[in-house]
């Protein structure tokens, strides 16, 4: 049976904007209060949909959140009509206007962990959406991620969907962006690799003193437990403090793994050499596996997370050999242009670069790793999940016009006030349910 590796990206909602809401996200803070474009963001991530497509690999869409969040408001005591609501949250509560109104959820590698048929204790893909405890504006998202996330993986013969972890910061869990999966190949039982930032029960460990560590290893055993992995084939490694604190709030903007290859920054994690000796030996023998460590002399902690060289994708094109899909930031950098070029001739796996621009996101604090959301899974598997997700010409030509009819050129923070925006963006998701066949997964639509 084929087994490959597909790629679920965030499609951009209608409310993309620059709030700066995330502390420790240097990208985020440091373009806050510019202009947007929700047109033009969500145009450049369905290009990047296309164009994975387009080199042979599954690509499906995940559906953005609905945004403004008046129910949340509502939950907060503002009262009247929608309008009245986003009229009074405005005035009266600026910070928490902003925070509902984020269109956060275009980063799909924060909606949920999930570990494939292969690894599972019952032989099913098991999905946990993430609670995101850490950010108030992305706390508000797990419920509706389950929804989706069953819409489009709906048979329960194939999908196991579990309840995201309490929410709390002891239990703080930020999804895939801080899980990688590596195996000889997609179709057999891989290790699955676990960061995390800080341990909630035990102050005497190490923690960051200028940002958040965000995730928890409570949280990771959590969903090693949901998932039924075996403790053979889990590693927990902690995040290096002192790179939270210089920017890398989760573990994808400092390594990313695919198959045999973990490519990864000097200075990623805690008592690397013996993690990554207990990684080797769970990992066997099945195939080589590359452990390709980037050293404070080729590129610095500084430069990654200016040009996210490690928030990149590594993918295994048809061929068997592997590609980084990486940011234009990380072609305009000099020294990490050089070192991916340089990487290319290694022996290792991953033999080709390819470039695309999301600076929308990027602008946000998000690159090419963090739209996206991957799932391992069979020829049978894809056959099971909703067909009616997954990218080709038709699609990609839908969503455009979709996009073009519903989204606004540029949007500025006042813009965010306008009563308007909110059934603007009532109609584009209503409409988009239907292209996707999703059902009701919006609270709006159940009232």
């Amino acid at each position: 049976m084929k087994f490959f590796e597909a790629n679920f990206d965030g499609l951009v909602g209608p409310t993309h904007n620059y709030a700066g809401l995330s502390i420790g996200n240097v990208a985020s803070l440091s373009n806050a209060k510019n202009s947007s474009s929700p047109r033009q963001a969500a145009k450049q991530g369905l290009s990047k949909m296309k164009a994975l497509h387009d080199l042979g690999l599954v690509q499906g869409v995940l559906a953005p959140q609905e945004r403004p969040d008046v129910y949340t408001l509502r939950r907060l005591g503002f009262t009247g009509t929608d309008a009245q609501v986003i009229e009074k949250a405005a005035k009266q509560a600026p910070a928490v206007f902003k925070a509902v109104c984020s269109a956060s959820s275009m980063w799909t590698a924060n909606a949920a962990t999930i570990s494939p048929s292969a690894d599972t204790a019952d032989g099913k893909i098991h999905f946990t959406p993430a609670n995101l405890t850490n950010k108030f504006h992305r706390s508000l998202e797990p419920v509706t991620t389950g929804k989706i996330l069953q819409a489009m993986f709906r048979d329960p013969k194939h999908f196991a969907h579990h309840t995201h972890l309490p929410d709390n910061d002891h239990f703080g869990d930020e999804g895939a962006a801080n899980h990688t999966r590596l195996c000889s190949a997609y179709g057999k039982q891989g290790v699955e690799l676990f960061v995390f930032g800080r341990y909630a029960f035990d102050s005497s460990k190490p923690i960051p003193k200028r940002y958040p560590a965000r995730h928890t290893l409570e949280a990771c055993e959590a969903v090693a437990r949901l998932h039924g992995l075996s403790d053979e084939h889990v590693v927990y490694i902690q995040q290096n403090p002192d790179v939270i604190d210089q920017g890398v709030f989760h573990n994808d903007v400092i390594a990313v793994g695919n198959q045999n290859v973990l490519f990864y920054h000097q200075q990623a994690f805690v008592d690397t050499q013996h993690k990554l000796a207990e990684l080797q030996r769970k990992f066997g023998n099945d195939a080589e596996l590359h452990l390709i460590e980037v050293k404070d002399s080729e590129v610095t902690v500084e430069q990654a997370v200016k040009t996210y060289l490690f928030n990149t994708q590594v993918i295994t094109l048809p061929n068997g050999e592997m590609a980084i899909i990486a940011p234009t930031e990380s072609q305009d950098n000099p020294a990490v242009s050089a070192y991916l070029t340089e990487l290319t001739q290694r022996n290792t796996p991953i033999k080709h670069v390819h470039y695309y621009d999301v600076k929308q996101s990027m602008q946000n604090g998000g690159g090419p790793a963090c739209l996206r959301l991957r799932v391992a899974m069979s020829e049978g598997e894809k056959q099971a999940l909703n067909q009616h997700v997954l990218m080709n010409e038709s699609l990609f030509a839908t969503l455009n016009q979709w996009v073009d009819k519903h989204y606004r050129d540029q949007l500025s923070e006042a813009d965010l006030v306008d009563p308007q925006l909110l059934l603007e963006s009532r109609t584009a998701l209503d409409e988009l349910t239907q292209i996707l066949q999703l059902g009701s997964v919006y609270q709006f639509q159940q009232d």
